[in-house]
């Protein structure tokens, strides 16, 4: 495919009801192949790319599968892609075919326009109701890879050209739920008597770790003690495809049991016009046996299963931190009822506020299962906690949240973010109505993408004449100003008009040390 043809950003569905002359069997049919292309593409180490007729002297590229298990040709996704008999030629002989009997497999060899590297290219047309041809299935591979491919074992080869087959008349029942294949996995061919015909490297090299050092090739599913047999009844009855995973346990002493997930395909052969002196047998298909393909996906298991366990270790840590913090809290409000000098008791208020606001993210960490933490919730438990022990009775001060949006944090930040917002709750409350009883406070949370900005404005009596954040006397903003310079990185600024707006503005970005 040339990389400088025209490309129209459509989905397959949109290019398929777009398409003249195709009737509603035909675009299910076709929508069913390009579903079914992906584990096609995997198992052919090739670019799979299903063409459709356009209005004039276009082709469509309606559908694009790039397999897992090998650089793709093309690199980018082509699905839109439109091109002229020209620049394929061979596309359009199999699309302009009148009938089934002049519609064949066409194959030839080009270079791509980028990279001039060879490319190989096989053209299968797709029959509709009536027996015309519909679509193309173009199978492409760079030379090198399909050298490679025609060097594998005959039985694998046929395996492969039954797939694309099935993949073409819409017997590939059930592929579209399997996973992506991968370039750790190994690849069995067994026949119907359940004889293993084809063992790859890698499939080998798994049956190994359980004790089979003996080829596999030709060997039964039944002299192996593992789930090979009952799968391939299982899929051989359904004819449908299968993926599952179990657990293998090594027949000799002392070996750890490997964790296997297999995807496993029915195999169909079908007669296309052979043997020629038995034409009855013509279109005549049958049953073959199963292509496994086997991941061993126990290394992945156990490291989730080790970072399920620290991941348990940090949450018993936060709840433990919290514990503790809230226990200090405590204590400093028991010493703070105790105490006789208001200076004193104001310090322990703030202290024991601060010390809370901290408990609060570490209870978020401790049941999250993510280490992000959501601001907005924080801020409404610090709005919930300063109501219950700052606030007098005497005055009718409201403290609210606007935000009605989720915003993530890392915990570093996050923390970060809930002493700020407590010491300018605490500010605005201690500063900001001095001589009046009614009031409002307002909590302000703002995601731009790459920053945020947390801004706590108040209807209070506003900033002292000649106020200079940087000579302020308040511990609680001399608080805010290192948080939000040192730990976020960001800036903090206060000013006051019709009251007092605190905004700090800082980067999501978690600096080096932060």
């Amino acid at each position: 495919m040339g990389t400088d043809g025209v490309r129209i950003e459509n989905t397959t569905s949109d290019i398929l009801a777009a398409c003249p002359g195709l009737t509603h069997a035909d675009r299910e049919r076709l929508a069913q192949i390009a579903l079914h292309m992906p584990f096609v593409a995997d198992i052919s180490r090739s670019d799979l790319l299903l063409y459709v007729r356009r209005g004039g002297h276009q082709a469509e590229v309606a559908a694009h599968a790039q397999p897992h298990s090998i650089m793709p040709v093309h690199l980018e996704e082509l699905t839109g892609r439109r091109v002229d008999a020209e620049r394929e030629p061979s596309v359009f002989r199999v699309l302009r075919a009148r009938s089934a009997l002049t519609a064949r497999r066409r194959r030839g060899s080009r270079r791509m326009i980028t990279g001039g590297a060879p490319v190989v290219q096989q053209i299968w047309p797709i029959h509709g109701e009536g027996g015309h041809v519909i679509a193309a299935l173009s199978v492409e591979a760079n030379y090198i890879a399909d050298v490679r491919q025609k060097s594998r074992s005959k039985v694998f080869q046929s395996a492969v050209i039954s797939l694309q087959n099935m993949l073409l008349l819409g017997e590939l029942v059930g592929a579209e739920a399997l996973s992506a294949f991968t370039a750790d996995d190994g690849i069995l061919v067994v026949d119907r008597q359940r004889v293993i015909r084809y063992a790859s490297g890698i499939a080998t090299e798994h049956y190994r770790r359980l004790g089979y050092q003996d080829s596999l090739v030709g060997r039964s599913l039944s002299s192996l003690d593992t789930a090979d047999h009952d799968i391939f009844g299982q899929v051989m009855q359904a004819r449908s495809c299968y993926e599952g995973e179990t657990e293998e346990s090594p027949y000799f002493k002392g070996g750890r049991p490997r964790v296997w997930i297999r995807k496993a395909v029915p195999l169909m052969a079908y007669s296309w016009g052979s043997p020629l002196w038995k034409p009855w047998r013509w279109g005549q298909r049958r049953r073959t046996g199963v292509l496994f393909a086997i991941h061993d996906a126990t290394e992945e298991r156990r490291e989730a299963q080790e970072r399920e366990v620290q991941a348990a270790l940090v949450k018993e840590i936060h709840h433990r931190v919290k514990n503790n913090l809230q226990t200090v809290a405590s204590l400093m409000r028991l010493k703070r009822r105790r105490a006789k000098n208001e200076e004193t008791r104001r310090a322990l208020l703030d202290s024991e506020n601060r010390v809370l606001s901290m408990a609060v993210v570490h209870e978020y960490l401790s049941r999250a299962d993510r280490q992000d933490i959501n601001i907005r919730e924080v801020a409404q438990r610090i709005i919930q906690e300063t109501k219950r022990g700052v606030l007098s009775d005497e005055k009718q001060i409201s403290v609210v949240l606007e935000s009605q949006n989720n915003l993530y944090l890392p915990a570093r930040q996050a923390t970060a973010c809930a002493l700020v917002i407590n010491e300018l709750i605490q500010n605005a409350i201690e500063h900001g109505y001095v001589d009046r009883q009614v009031g409002r406070i307002a909590v302000q949370l703002e995601d731009r993408g790459d920053e945020v900005i947390v801004a706590v404005v108040d209807d209070g009596v506003g900033l002292p004449p000649g106020f200079d954040l940087t000579q302020t006397q308040s511990l609680g903003l001399t608080i805010v100003q290192t948080l939000a310079t040192s730990d976020l990185k960001g800036s903090f600024v206060i000013e006051s008009e019709h009251g007092t707006t605190a905004t700090v503005r800082f980067s999501k970005q978690v600096w080096e040390g932060a």
